[in-house]
């Protein structure tokens, strides 16, 4: 069971495919308690800085710097399930406004 919750921005160590060594990056977790209860693994977004390219299924987040970010940044369409051990710390919170916004988008790239 992880201790982190939905709507955590949360910074995480990826491993390059190539196994030539990680890079952290920041994370939004989208999955719910229920899901956390019993398994070992948590639903992330990627987020990314790169704020100039918004693709289907991005969100703008507009109080970035609250979301514990540490430059301007958007939530993407980009989904994963990640091991919860990846997770190194928790950065902050999305504010609800920001993070419906992120859900209705996601939503839409499910088409559901």
């Amino acid at each position: 069971m992880t201790k982190y919750k939905r709507q955590n921005v949360v910074l995480v160590d990826f491993d390059f495919t190539q196994g030539t060594g990680s890079k952290k990056r920041p994370v939004l977790i989208i999955s719910g308690d229920s899901y956390h209860k019993n398994r070992q693994e948590v639903i992330v977004a990627a987020i990314t800085g790169n704020t100039k390219r918004v693709l289907f299924g991005d969100t703008k987040i507009d109080k970035w710097k609250e979301a514990g970010l540490i430059c301007p940044s958007l939530v993407t369409g980009i989904i994963r399930t990640i091991k919860s051990n990846m997770i190194i710390r928790k950065l902050g919170m999305l504010l609800p406004l920001d993070f419906q916004k992120a859900q209705k988008n996601i939503r839409k790239t499910m088409e559901f």
